[in-house]
């Protein structure tokens, strides 16, 4: 829609104020509200930004070696092709916003940018990423002792079904509403936890679909009276949650998906496994971008099904990537990867760029994966990791941080102003939390994602 068809749209529907959001360099997801009068000249004005807030961490301080501050600033400029009512606050409704300088231009530290580049680059090669991002979180209520998981729950349990029929249908509904294609819902391992994916999109509107799913987990759960968290590990003694990555490549006119090979026997084309080795090559580093915060490597743990080692196998939960078998009514569309160590502590646009430049770089190379792992790699011995060149992840957000600082690809593609400051950033995070016990950091990560 035109601007003022989407003006005139969302008076009709009641609206007062909008929301342009962004995704910070912390993984929060922050913006700034405009009131209809003026949203058609702010569609094409923006809202000012100061440019320090993409220095500031996820509490809320700028990093002490911080390239911006209080001088500067940019436009936040509304996609609008992401106008959406918000269901759950009716009189609101939402845009996604890309940060542009004052000359026009895409800011050197604005990650949907830098996604919407990786796009380009997989364009110039005749290609086209199409992501999900495959979500878990925890209901909860708040008590006076912090948190409690809204059941007891069994995994895939029935009764978990029953215990949270009603918000898990306003969750569904709100998505629904909003444009998402919801795909399958259950409950997870944890007390409390359930599952609930969406459908894959163009790699963009991918990442946009992660604000938009977080943003209404988050509001439906609290118009029941209860917390969603997102957190990568919100319970320090219950399962994690990821935000694994579905991706699948497909041809410049998206008839033909890259990754399937019906002749082999796997269903995996060459191009298939140079995508899994360049992401397996990088992952000690890509790590930094997927599963970026502190809390991130309390849930990366061997024998958790979450991947702890640069492992890739066929339905093998405890790899890396996993190769999920195909849908009988679909095999060349549904053939897809999956990223295991990704959750939604991530930016999902600096998490997704940062896989497909890596994914890229292997196809690029021609990079050889190795033959799949079909067995726990944490059961492996040291000689036959080091002899399958497979790597135990980095154990620490410092050092994953590390590895991507030293990372020539993911920093070439992120752009030095953006590899810069989200180094920072997230090393301020890292400093911060070492000072702090473990409850501080539960307590911090559970409310903010």
């Amino acid at each position: 829609m035109k601007p003022d068809e989407i003006v005139a749209h969302a008076r009709e529907q009641g609206v007062q104020l909008v929301r342009f959001l962004y995704c910070d360099n912390g993984g929060v997801i922050r913006g700034k509200s405009t009131h209809i009068d003026q949203l058609s000249r702010r569609m094409k004005s923006g809202i000012g930004l100061v440019t320090g807030m993409q220095s500031f961490t996820s509490l809320d301080s700028l990093a002490p070696d911080a390239s911006y501050g209080p001088v500067g600033e940019i436009r936040l400029v509304p996609d609008p092709e992401t106008f959406a009512v918000l269901p759950y606050a009716p009189r609101s409704a939402q845009m996604i916003a890309d940060m542009i300088t004052i000359e026009r231009q895409p800011w050197d530290l604005d990650p949907r940018s830098f996604l919407a580049r990786m796009v380009a680059r997989a364009r110039d090669r005749g290609l086209q990423f199409d992501a999900a991002f495959e979500n878990e979180f925890y209901l909860a209520r708040r008590t006076d002792d912090g948190y409690e998981p809204v059941d007891r729950s069994l995994c895939f349990s029935g009764i978990g079904m029953d215990s949270t029929e009603d918000v898990i249908q306003d969750i569904v509904a709100a998505l629904s509403a909003q444009g998402l294609t919801v795909e399958l819902s259950h409950p997870e391992l944890g007390p409390g936890q359930q599952e609930l994916s969406t459908r894959h999109a163009p790699a963009v509107r991918a990442a946009d679909n992660q604000v938009t799913y977080r943003q209404t987990v988050r509001a439906v759960a609290a118009r029941h009276g209860l917390v969603a968290s997102l957190a990568p590990k919100p319970f320090a003694h219950e399962a994690g949650s990821g935000a694994h990555v579905h991706w699948s490549i497909w041809d410049a006119e998206h008839h033909a998906n890259r990754l399937a090979d019906a002749r082999d026997p796997d269903g995996l084309s060459p191009l298939a496994r140079s995508a899994i080795a360049g992401v397996l090559h990088h992952l000690p580093a890509l790590l930094a971008l997927t599963t970026p915060s502190v809390n991130s490597f309390r849930r990366l743990q061997p024998h958790f099904w979450s991947s702890a080692y640069t492992a890739w196998g066929i339905e093998n939960r405890e790899a890396a990537v996993r190769v999920p078998t195909r849908y009988w009514d679909d095999e060349e569309g549904s053939t897809n990867l999956e990223l295991k160590a990704s959750d939604a502590s991530a930016n999902p646009y600096i998490s997704l760029g940062g896989l497909m430049a890596a994914a890229l770089d292997g196809i690029e190379r021609e990079l050889d994966p190795g033959e799949p792992v079909n067995s726990d790699p944490g059961n492996l011995t040291d000689d036959e990791l080091h002899r399958r060149g497979i790597r135990r992840y980095p154990e620490t957000a410092r050092e994953a941080l590390d590895e991507l600082e030293r990372d020539e690809v993911l920093v070439g593609a992120l752009g030095a102003p953006l590899a810069s400051e989200y180094l920072k950033v997230r090393r301020a995070e890292a400093a911060a939390y070492a000072e702090k016990d473990e409850a501080f950091e539960l307590e911090q990560h559970f409310f903010k994602y």
